[in-house]
């Protein structure tokens, strides 16, 4: 199928969104797994940019950048938060959370870090994550906690933020 010169210049001419999408792997205490980056401060959720240019998912991008940065390469569970973040000199964000279950000992130890892009790893427990995580970041996490305490349905964030 071709398009006409008309139609790729019209999808030239829209906006432009990014897309993340990270998995949510807790112990049996419930401590989240965060790994930190070399490449900015803070720590983060496994997972990384979704490449929607060649066709990947969500979904899809949140397991491929979990297997490429610690080794784990799993079926993730239903969808968690869906966050619109705005940024400045960038596009928004659209950063989704999947729930990645809950791993056992043996899971940690087969964790192998992407050294081009991870320094470390540790669990954190709940009532420390805002050490760890920073604005929308730390909301989208917690809000993930949330919904799986909870049994409710994925939530609808902004900005870290619940909108309803």
């Amino acid at each position: 199928m071709t398009t006409s010169p008309d139609y790729a210049a019209y999808i030239a001419s829209l906006p432009r969104v990014l897309a993340g999408a990270a998995a949510l792997f807790r112990d049996d205490a419930g401590r989240v797994l965060l790994v930190e980056p070399n490449y900015r401060e803070g720590w983060t959720l496994p997972g990384g940019t979704v490449e929607s240019d060649d066709g990947e998912t969500p979904r899809q991008g949140a397991r491929r950048e979990t297997a490429e940065e610690i080794g784990l390469d799993r079926e993730l569970g239903r969808l968690l938060t869906v966050d619109w973040v705005q940024g400045a000199g960038r596009p928004p964000l659209v950063a989704y959370v999947y729930d990645g279950g809950v791993l056992s000992e043996d899971d940690f130890t087969a964790i192998r870090l992407q050294e081009e892009e991870l320094l470390s790893w540790r669990l954190v427990a709940r009532e420390k994550l805002t050490e760890y995580l920073s604005g929308a970041h730390s909301g989208r996490v917690l809000a993930a906690l949330d919904v799986l305490a909870d049994g409710s349905g994925t939530a609808e964030l902004e900005n870290g933020r619940r909108v309803y």
